[in-house]
Protein backbone atom coordinates (compact mmCIF):
# COMPACT_ATOMS: atom_id res chain seq x y z
CA UNK A 1 0.00 0.00 0.00
CA UNK A 2 1.24 3.51 -0.68
CA UNK A 3 2.13 5.77 2.20
CA UNK A 4 -0.90 8.07 2.47
CA UNK A 5 -2.27 10.61 4.87
CA UNK A 6 -5.58 12.40 4.55
CA UNK A 7 -5.99 10.87 1.07
CA UNK A 8 -2.73 12.40 -0.20
CA UNK A 9 -0.25 10.26 -2.12
CA UNK A 10 3.30 10.79 -0.90
CA UNK A 11 5.13 8.03 -2.70
CA UNK A 12 3.96 5.43 -5.19
CA UNK A 13 0.33 5.95 -6.22
CA UNK A 14 -2.32 3.29 -6.17
CA UNK A 15 -2.81 1.13 -9.24
CA UNK A 16 -6.25 2.56 -9.73
CA UNK A 17 -6.27 5.81 -11.67
CA UNK A 18 -8.45 8.63 -10.47
CA UNK A 19 -9.74 8.75 -14.05
CA UNK A 20 -11.51 5.41 -13.56
CA UNK A 21 -15.03 5.53 -12.24
CA UNK A 22 -15.23 3.82 -8.84
CA UNK A 23 -17.86 1.20 -8.22
CA UNK A 24 -20.49 2.60 -5.89
CA UNK A 25 -23.95 1.72 -4.74
CA UNK A 26 -24.90 5.30 -5.31
CA UNK A 27 -26.99 5.94 -8.39
CA UNK A 28 -25.12 9.21 -9.01
CA UNK A 29 -22.29 8.95 -11.53
CA UNK A 30 -19.47 11.47 -11.43
CA UNK A 31 -18.02 12.59 -14.76
CA UNK A 32 -14.25 12.11 -14.66
CA UNK A 33 -13.43 13.46 -18.12
CA UNK A 34 -14.26 16.61 -20.04
CA UNK A 35 -16.05 14.50 -22.64
CA UNK A 36 -18.27 12.87 -20.00
CA UNK A 37 -18.84 16.17 -18.20
CA UNK A 38 -19.93 17.93 -21.41
CA UNK A 39 -22.11 15.12 -22.70
CA UNK A 40 -19.64 14.37 -25.47
CA UNK A 41 -19.53 17.93 -26.79
CA UNK A 42 -15.96 18.74 -25.71
CA UNK A 43 -12.71 17.00 -24.84
CA UNK A 44 -9.38 17.98 -23.32
CA UNK A 45 -7.20 17.66 -26.39
CA UNK A 46 -4.09 18.52 -24.41
CA UNK A 47 -3.26 19.28 -20.81
CA UNK A 48 -0.30 19.48 -18.47
CA UNK A 49 1.28 21.56 -15.74
CA UNK A 50 4.70 22.15 -14.26
CA UNK A 51 7.21 24.46 -12.64
CA UNK A 52 8.93 27.14 -14.69
CA UNK A 53 12.30 28.83 -14.32
CA UNK A 54 13.85 26.90 -11.44
CA UNK A 55 17.25 28.56 -11.11
CA UNK A 56 20.18 26.37 -10.19
CA UNK A 57 23.92 26.92 -9.81
CA UNK A 58 25.99 23.73 -9.71
CA UNK A 59 29.48 24.13 -8.23
CA UNK A 60 31.89 21.19 -8.43
CA UNK A 61 34.72 21.64 -5.92
CA UNK A 62 37.80 19.54 -6.65
CA UNK A 63 40.21 20.84 -4.04
CA UNK A 64 41.10 24.41 -4.95
CA UNK A 65 39.87 23.98 -8.53
CA UNK A 66 36.18 24.73 -8.92
CA UNK A 67 33.85 24.35 -11.92
CA UNK A 68 30.45 26.00 -12.28
CA UNK A 69 27.39 25.60 -14.50
CA UNK A 70 24.26 27.69 -14.04
CA UNK A 71 20.87 26.56 -15.32
CA UNK A 72 17.23 27.53 -15.52
CA UNK A 73 15.08 24.40 -15.41
CA UNK A 74 11.39 24.03 -16.27
CA UNK A 75 9.36 20.86 -15.76
CA UNK A 76 6.02 19.73 -17.16
CA UNK A 77 3.87 16.70 -16.35
CA UNK A 78 0.85 15.20 -18.07
CA UNK A 79 -1.36 12.89 -15.99
CA UNK A 80 -3.48 9.97 -17.16
CA UNK A 81 -6.58 11.46 -15.56
CA UNK A 82 -8.48 14.71 -16.09
CA UNK A 83 -10.03 14.87 -12.62
CA UNK A 84 -7.91 17.82 -11.48
CA UNK A 85 -9.48 19.86 -14.28
CA UNK A 86 -13.01 18.44 -14.33
CA UNK A 87 -13.62 17.79 -10.63
CA UNK A 88 -10.95 19.88 -8.88
CA UNK A 89 -9.65 16.62 -7.38
CA UNK A 90 -5.93 16.99 -6.64
CA UNK A 91 -5.20 13.50 -5.25
CA UNK A 92 -2.90 12.61 -8.16
CA UNK A 93 -1.36 16.04 -8.67
CA UNK A 94 2.38 16.23 -8.00
CA UNK A 95 2.61 19.82 -6.78
CA UNK A 96 4.76 22.19 -8.82
CA UNK A 97 6.64 23.04 -5.62
CA UNK A 98 7.51 19.34 -5.31
CA UNK A 99 8.75 19.44 -8.90
CA UNK A 100 11.02 22.35 -7.96
CA UNK A 101 12.35 20.40 -4.96
CA UNK A 102 12.96 17.38 -7.20
CA UNK A 103 15.18 19.45 -9.51
CA UNK A 104 17.37 20.56 -6.60
CA UNK A 105 17.54 17.12 -4.99
CA UNK A 106 18.47 15.33 -8.22
CA UNK A 107 21.16 17.94 -8.92
CA UNK A 108 22.55 17.50 -5.42
CA UNK A 109 22.58 13.70 -5.68
CA UNK A 110 23.82 13.26 -9.26
CA UNK A 111 25.35 16.59 -10.24
CA UNK A 112 24.66 18.23 -13.61
CA UNK A 113 26.93 17.03 -16.40
CA UNK A 114 25.05 18.44 -19.41
CA UNK A 115 21.60 20.00 -19.91
CA UNK A 116 20.54 16.99 -22.00
CA UNK A 117 21.58 14.35 -19.48
CA UNK A 118 20.10 16.23 -16.54
CA UNK A 119 16.82 16.69 -18.42
CA UNK A 120 16.70 12.94 -19.09
CA UNK A 121 17.35 12.26 -15.41
CA UNK A 122 14.44 14.51 -14.40
CA UNK A 123 11.86 13.03 -16.78
CA UNK A 124 12.91 9.47 -15.91
CA UNK A 125 12.46 10.26 -12.23
CA UNK A 126 8.89 11.53 -12.65
CA UNK A 127 7.85 8.55 -14.78
CA UNK A 128 9.41 6.07 -12.35
CA UNK A 129 8.06 7.64 -9.17
CA UNK A 130 4.50 8.43 -10.21
CA UNK A 131 2.36 5.93 -12.13
CA UNK A 132 -0.24 8.60 -12.88
CA UNK A 133 2.30 10.55 -14.99
CA UNK A 134 1.96 9.57 -18.64
CA UNK A 135 4.41 12.12 -20.06
CA UNK A 136 7.19 14.25 -18.59
CA UNK A 137 9.11 17.13 -20.12
CA UNK A 138 12.09 19.14 -18.96
CA UNK A 139 13.63 22.25 -20.51
CA UNK A 140 17.10 23.25 -19.36
CA UNK A 141 18.66 26.60 -20.29
CA UNK A 142 22.34 27.11 -19.49
CA UNK A 143 23.80 30.50 -18.66
CA UNK A 144 27.13 31.13 -20.46
CA UNK A 145 29.83 31.39 -17.79
CA UNK A 146 33.50 31.05 -18.72
CA UNK A 147 36.55 30.67 -16.52
CA UNK A 148 38.40 33.94 -15.93
CA UNK A 149 41.65 34.02 -17.86
CA UNK A 150 44.40 35.94 -16.09
CA UNK A 151 47.98 34.93 -16.83
CA UNK A 152 46.62 31.42 -16.31
CA UNK A 153 43.07 30.10 -15.92
CA UNK A 154 41.69 31.12 -12.54
CA UNK A 155 40.85 28.35 -10.07
CA UNK A 156 37.53 29.74 -8.86
CA UNK A 157 36.66 32.98 -10.70
CA UNK A 158 34.41 33.23 -13.74
CA UNK A 159 33.11 35.84 -16.19
CA UNK A 160 29.68 35.95 -17.81
CA UNK A 161 30.17 35.55 -21.57
CA UNK A 162 26.83 35.76 -23.41
CA UNK A 163 28.01 34.83 -26.91
CA UNK A 164 25.13 32.37 -27.25
CA UNK A 165 22.66 30.60 -24.97
CA UNK A 166 22.53 26.82 -24.82
CA UNK A 167 19.30 24.95 -24.14
CA UNK A 168 17.86 21.45 -24.25
CA UNK A 169 14.34 20.04 -24.23
CA UNK A 170 13.92 16.44 -23.08
CA UNK A 171 10.61 14.59 -23.15
CA UNK A 172 9.45 11.06 -22.59
CA UNK A 173 6.08 9.33 -22.85
CA UNK A 174 5.62 6.22 -20.74
CA UNK A 175 6.84 3.04 -22.51
CA UNK A 176 8.53 5.12 -25.22
CA UNK A 177 12.09 6.32 -25.83
CA UNK A 178 13.48 9.59 -24.53
CA UNK A 179 13.42 12.43 -27.07
CA UNK A 180 16.23 14.98 -26.90
CA UNK A 181 16.23 18.32 -28.68
CA UNK A 182 19.15 20.70 -28.20
CA UNK A 183 19.49 24.29 -29.25
CA UNK A 184 21.44 27.49 -29.49
CA UNK A 185 19.95 30.98 -29.37
CA UNK A 186 21.04 34.58 -29.42
CA UNK A 187 24.24 34.12 -31.46
CA UNK A 188 24.56 37.62 -32.95
CA UNK A 189 27.16 38.03 -35.67
CA UNK A 190 28.18 40.75 -38.14
CA UNK A 191 30.67 41.09 -40.97
CA UNK A 192 31.40 44.27 -42.88
CA UNK A 193 32.18 42.87 -46.33
CA UNK A 194 32.02 39.82 -48.61
CA UNK A 195 28.23 39.73 -48.57
CA UNK A 196 25.87 40.41 -51.46
CA UNK A 197 22.27 40.00 -52.58
CA UNK A 198 21.70 40.34 -56.34
CA UNK A 199 19.69 38.88 -59.24
CA UNK A 200 16.46 38.46 -57.26
CA UNK A 201 12.98 38.99 -58.73
CA UNK A 202 12.47 42.48 -60.13
CA UNK A 203 8.87 43.44 -60.93
CA UNK A 204 6.29 46.16 -60.28
CA UNK A 205 6.43 45.46 -56.53
CA UNK A 206 10.20 45.81 -56.22
CA UNK A 207 12.04 48.87 -54.91
CA UNK A 208 15.11 47.10 -53.52
CA UNK A 209 18.23 47.47 -55.63
CA UNK A 210 20.92 44.86 -56.12
CA UNK A 211 23.53 44.97 -53.38
CA UNK A 212 26.89 43.70 -54.56
CA UNK A 213 28.48 44.76 -51.29
CA UNK A 214 26.66 45.00 -47.97
CA UNK A 215 26.93 44.44 -44.24
CA UNK A 216 25.71 41.00 -43.20
CA UNK A 217 24.37 40.68 -39.66
CA UNK A 218 21.99 38.22 -38.05
CA UNK A 219 21.00 36.60 -34.76
CA UNK A 220 21.20 32.84 -35.21
CA UNK A 221 18.75 30.42 -33.64
CA UNK A 222 19.36 26.68 -34.09
CA UNK A 223 17.79 23.45 -32.87
CA UNK A 224 18.53 19.82 -33.58
CA UNK A 225 17.46 16.28 -32.69
CA UNK A 226 19.65 13.33 -31.73
CA UNK A 227 19.13 9.80 -33.02
CA UNK A 228 20.28 8.33 -29.73
CA UNK A 229 21.45 9.45 -26.32
CA UNK A 230 23.78 6.50 -25.93
CA UNK A 231 26.54 7.65 -28.27
CA UNK A 232 26.04 11.42 -28.30
CA UNK A 233 28.69 13.74 -26.87
CA UNK A 234 26.37 16.63 -26.04
CA UNK A 235 29.00 19.19 -25.08
CA UNK A 236 31.07 18.51 -28.18
CA UNK A 237 27.99 18.55 -30.43
CA UNK A 238 26.90 21.96 -29.16
CA UNK A 239 30.37 23.44 -29.69
CA UNK A 240 30.50 21.87 -33.17
CA UNK A 241 27.22 23.55 -34.14
CA UNK A 242 28.41 26.93 -32.87
CA UNK A 243 31.78 26.59 -34.62
CA UNK A 244 30.12 25.54 -37.89
CA UNK A 245 27.93 28.64 -37.86
CA UNK A 246 30.86 30.96 -37.18
CA UNK A 247 33.10 29.25 -39.74
CA UNK A 248 30.59 29.36 -42.60
CA UNK A 249 29.60 32.91 -41.73
CA UNK A 250 33.07 34.42 -41.28
CA UNK A 251 35.58 32.17 -43.05
CA UNK A 252 39.37 32.40 -42.50
CA UNK A 253 40.50 35.40 -40.41
CA UNK A 254 42.58 37.01 -43.16
CA UNK A 255 40.44 36.37 -46.24
CA UNK A 256 36.93 35.66 -44.99
CA UNK A 257 34.29 33.85 -47.08
CA UNK A 258 31.86 35.22 -49.66
CA UNK A 259 28.15 35.02 -48.94
CA UNK A 260 25.79 35.40 -51.95
CA UNK A 261 22.76 35.18 -49.64
CA UNK A 262 21.73 34.41 -46.09
CA UNK A 263 20.14 31.21 -47.41
CA UNK A 264 23.43 29.95 -48.77
CA UNK A 265 25.35 30.65 -45.56
CA UNK A 266 22.64 28.97 -43.48
CA UNK A 267 22.68 25.84 -45.65
CA UNK A 268 26.48 25.58 -45.56
CA UNK A 269 26.42 25.72 -41.75
CA UNK A 270 23.72 23.04 -41.46
CA UNK A 271 25.53 20.81 -43.95
CA UNK A 272 28.75 21.12 -41.93
CA UNK A 273 26.93 20.09 -38.75
CA UNK A 274 25.46 16.91 -40.26
CA UNK A 275 28.82 16.01 -41.79
CA UNK A 276 30.63 16.35 -38.45
CA UNK A 277 28.08 15.09 -35.89
CA UNK A 278 26.62 11.74 -37.03
CA UNK A 279 24.33 11.50 -33.99
CA UNK A 280 22.29 14.52 -35.15
CA UNK A 281 19.39 13.44 -37.38
CA UNK A 282 18.21 16.93 -38.39
CA UNK A 283 19.01 20.56 -37.69
CA UNK A 284 16.98 23.71 -38.22
CA UNK A 285 18.40 27.25 -38.25
CA UNK A 286 16.79 30.66 -38.38
CA UNK A 287 18.71 33.76 -39.49
CA UNK A 288 16.78 37.04 -39.46
CA UNK A 289 18.38 39.97 -41.23
CA UNK A 290 19.69 42.75 -39.02
CA UNK A 291 19.98 45.54 -41.55
CA UNK A 292 22.63 48.27 -41.51
CA UNK A 293 21.73 50.80 -44.19
CA UNK A 294 24.23 53.12 -45.82
CA UNK A 295 23.47 56.75 -45.02
CA UNK A 296 23.23 58.84 -48.19
CA UNK A 297 25.14 62.10 -47.67
CA UNK A 298 25.10 63.12 -51.34
CA UNK A 299 22.50 65.83 -50.66
CA UNK A 300 24.77 67.64 -48.23
CA UNK A 301 27.44 70.16 -49.31
CA UNK A 302 30.99 68.84 -49.68
CA UNK A 303 32.37 71.09 -46.95
CA UNK A 304 30.35 69.21 -44.30
CA UNK A 305 30.77 65.68 -45.70
CA UNK A 306 34.40 65.71 -46.80
CA UNK A 307 36.60 63.79 -44.40
CA UNK A 308 38.64 60.66 -44.01
CA UNK A 309 37.46 58.27 -46.80
CA UNK A 310 37.95 55.34 -44.46
CA UNK A 311 34.96 56.48 -42.40
CA UNK A 312 31.70 54.73 -43.34
CA UNK A 313 28.46 55.39 -41.44
CA UNK A 314 25.44 53.08 -41.40
CA UNK A 315 22.02 53.21 -39.76
CA UNK A 316 20.97 50.07 -37.85
CA UNK A 317 17.43 48.97 -38.73
CA UNK A 318 15.90 46.17 -36.66
CA UNK A 319 12.34 46.19 -38.02
CA UNK A 320 11.05 45.15 -40.43
CA UNK A 321 13.56 42.43 -41.17
CA UNK A 322 13.91 39.47 -43.47
CA UNK A 323 13.49 36.05 -41.87
CA UNK A 324 15.30 33.09 -43.37
CA UNK A 325 15.13 29.51 -42.10
CA UNK A 326 15.69 25.95 -43.26
CA UNK A 327 15.77 22.45 -41.83
CA UNK A 328 18.28 19.92 -43.12
CA UNK A 329 17.83 16.24 -42.32
CA UNK A 330 19.45 12.99 -43.23
CA UNK A 331 17.66 11.03 -45.94
CA UNK A 332 16.54 7.54 -44.94
CA UNK A 333 19.01 4.91 -46.07
CA UNK A 334 17.85 2.69 -48.90
CA UNK A 335 17.14 -0.89 -47.91
CA UNK A 336 18.13 -2.23 -51.33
Amino acid sequence: MPWTSANRIYAKPSNTSAGEASTSSSSTRVAHTAAADSGGRFELSDHGYGKGSVKLLHVHRDGNYHTIREFEVSTELKLTSETAYVLGDNKEVVATDSQKNTVYLLAKKHGVKTPEEFGALVVNHFLYMYKQVVEAKCRVVEYPWERLQAETPHNHAFVFSPTATRWAEVSQTRHEAVLVKSGLSGLRVLKTTQSAFVDFVQDEYTTLSDAAERIFSTVVEAEWIYDSMRTADFDNAWLTVKDAILDKFAGPPDTGVYSPSVQHTLYQAEKSVLENVPEISWIKMTMPNKHYLNIDVSKFPANVTKGDPRHHIYQPIDKPSGLIYAQLRRRPKSRL
